[in-house]
């Protein structure tokens, strides 16, 4: 199979171009001038509000983050999906309750998307005991098996295999569901990521591997970090389909996502997706960013994938500004509740923090706290 750029519908090869276009971020106004008008796809008002709102959600649960982060409630590391709402919500829009994701360490998003209660998404923030992973994993470690959010990994890469393993498992068993495994552009130059899209091909596995293409891998662009900065094209070397979708249109995203991840579960074929976005912010909560360019900063926010949303719903007729004031508190109560269950729920027993290191108890496992004595008497 040939590896192409777009998808066979019309609104899906209009994305497809608009991204080639964003790669080359001075030419805003045509990338502009390609997403065109309020051209739907036939969605009705009510799912085009409602993906707004799911954008809008993110978007203010991620910036309330940030400032707990800064009042020192939040530890560790955090990496936020800002300007990445359009493809967190348009790949959750075309996933089913039932298919498995797999994320690196920017999933909060994620994790409301595929539908994890937004109290216990910050109590693990948080690191309260009520959170996704018990107050243990952080912003990086989330895991629900109930909505089948298995991770959050913050070793760049270390999700791509364990998403082949849970994809071999589905294909054992013969079930009908489907891996999407989400990734950043830099996770593309490592060896577990072309070992895992050889093996997926061979055997005729049920994944998506999204790649988050944010054009800055941490502070390195992808044109100096990647031989090949198109990085839907490596899946021609295994003979898998790849597209790049402009991941800044979550109609756009939805379209493609869907026809990819339906073909995986009908054929059990995998395919790569590239979406290309813009990232606000710095790398992590704690990088200033000083590496980008004025330039591209403002390339960034005309990029922003809501206030891009917020407009062409306005052109159509879809959104005013009134009922765009009420959705923005709506959604700020909703996040407001979160961080009040956040901030309500307790810290984690000391005593559970070697619960689940092991599924089986295993000899001479250490069960030791700091300052506990290296050897006992």
């Amino acid at each position: 199979m040939t590896t192409t750029t777009a998808a066979p519908r019309k609104s899906a090869r209009k994305a497809s171009k608009a991204a080639d276009v964003a790669a080359s971020v001075e030419n805003t106004a045509d990338v502009e001038n390609l997403l065109g008008g309020p051209d739907f796809g036939g969605a009705d008002a009510n799912d085009l509000l409602g993906l707004y709102t799911d954008m809008l959600f993110i978007r203010r649960f991620e910036e309330r983050t940030a400032q707990a982060y800064q009042q020192a409630k939040i530890g560790g590391y955090c990496h936020l999906n800002l300007g990445e709402e359009a493809t967190v919500v348009g790949v959750g829009k075309a996933m089913r309750p039932t298919d498995y994701l797999f994320t690196n360490y920017r999933e909060h998003g994620y994790a409301l998307a595929k539908g994890i209660e937004p109290g216990r998404v910050m109590a693990e923030l948080y690191g309260r005991s009520t959170g996704t992973s018990k107050g243990w994993g952080g912003s990086m470690h989330m895991y629900d098996t109930q909505t089948r959010l298995l991770g959050g990994y913050a070793i760049v890469g270390g999700q791509v295999p364990l998403a082949i393993g849970a994809a071999l498992a589905i294909d054992y068993r013969g079930g009908d569901d489907v891996v999407v495994c989400q990734m950043g552009e830099g996770t593309t130059n490592i060896g577990a990521f072309h070992e895992s899209l050889n093996i997926a091909a061979l055997w005729n596995l049920p994944v998506v591997f999204l790649v988050i293409n944010n054009q800055t891998g941490m502070g390195t662009t992808v044109e100096k970090s990647s031989a090949e900065p198109d990085l839907w094209k490596r899946a021609s070397a295994y003979r898998m389909r790849g597209e790049r979708v402009d991941g800044t249109d979550v109609l756009a995203v939805r379209e493609v996502a869907s026809d990819l991840i339906e073909t995986a579960r009908r054929e059990g074929k995998p395919a790569l997706l590239e979406a290309v976005s813009y990232r606000l912010k710095g790398h992590s909560v704690v990088d200033p960013a000083k590496y980008r360019t004025e330039d591209a900063v403002s390339v960034a926010v005309e990029h922003d994938p809501i206030v891009l949303w917020h407009n062409r719903l306005l052109e159509a007729g879809v959104l005013s500004e009134e009922s765009a004031a009420a959705i923005e508190a709506d959604v700020k109560d909703r996040v407001r509740a979160a961080v009040d269950f956040a901030d309500a729920s307790p810290h984690p027993d000391p005593a559970t923090l070697f619960d689940y290191n092991y599924a089986t108890p295993v000899a001479g496992d250490s069960h030791r706290l700091p300052g506990d004595p290296l050897f006992t008497a």
